[in-house]
């Protein structure tokens, strides 16, 4: 565990992280004391939720080889957290494509592990970006230089929008990546719901995540999900649960089952 090994500078071991959290809840080694107490109380809460992250990250690999197999070469992935097993560059390679990967956080430790497992891998950089800023990312001069924005690219936001409280803010972001990439180009969004978790706990879950470096969590419905998806045509099948999108294995029920949190998950092109 990292807590061995003194924390960057600015970084707060104390204060769990939304990265380490999801580390955690992955089965990976990055975190601290902190982050497994705060992943320990999401799970009593939600006794699904290391299946849902499980889940999350699998469908990110199942849209990413998808793309590639259409032709889909370039990539930015927007809070991709820290790295573990298949991430964005290697799918895309075993795929067969060679393809440039941008990956973007705010968070020191993410930057810091995600440049170290990189240093050796031209094609793949990682910048630092916050996704409240989206005209900060398209424009860093580092994403410019490394992508080519005159063809088409995917843009990831996978399990990172429900961070965000304000609804206007979330889908004001979708359209601004929207309005700035090229036809022909693609967006995947995963974001978590409540599922079928009851009112006093999606409220105590909220409490916990205030706690967080996130601050909040705000697990939207159906139809909010839906609407970040307006103006760009779903790939089949369309706005699922995890495990339904492209899943070569059948619906597990604590994923979206009661008592559990959901994650709905889509691919969008830009017509």
């Amino acid at each position: 565990m990292i807590e061995r090994e003194q924390a960057p500078v600015g970084v707060d071991p104390t204060v769990p992280s939304v990265a380490r959290i999801y580390d955690h809840l992955l089965g990976g080694k990055d975190n601290f004391a902190a982050d497994r107490e705060a992943a320990a109380q999401i799970v009593r809460l939600s006794p699904n939720a290391k299946d849902a992250a499980r889940a999350n990250r699998a469908f990110l690999g199942r849209a990413v080889r998808a793309l590639a197999e259409i032709g889909i070469d370039q990539y930015l992935d927007i809070g991709t957290g820290l790295p573990t097993q298949d991430n964005v560059h290697q799918v895309a390679r075993r795929s067969g494509v060679a393809s440039k990967v941008v990956y973007v956080d705010n968070d020191p430790i993410v930057l810091t592990h995600a440049r170290a497992l990189l240093a050796d891998t031209p094609d793949t950089i990682v910048v630092k970006g916050d996704m409240r800023e989206p005209k900060a990312i398209l424009g860093h001069p580092e994403v410019a230089a490394h992508l080519d924005f005159r063809r088409p690219l995917a843009v990831l936001m996978v399990a990172v929008l429900h961070f965000l409280p304000d609804d206007e803010q979330v889908q004001g972001i979708i359209r601004t990546i929207r309005d700035s990439v090229p036809s022909g180009s693609y967006l995947v969004i995963s974001h978590v719901t409540a599922g079928e978790l009851d009112r006093e706990v999606v409220a105590e879950g909220r409490r916990l995540y205030s706690k967080t470096t996130a601050g909040n969590v705000t697990l939207r419905g159906r139809n909010q999900v839906a609407a970040l998806f307006e103006g760009l045509e779903l790939l089949e099948p369309g706005l699922v649960a995890a495990n339904d999108w492209r899943g070569d294995v059948a619906l597990d029920p604590s994923i979206s089952g009661p008592g559990g949190v959901g994650v709905l998950c889509g691919v969008g092109r830009v017509p």
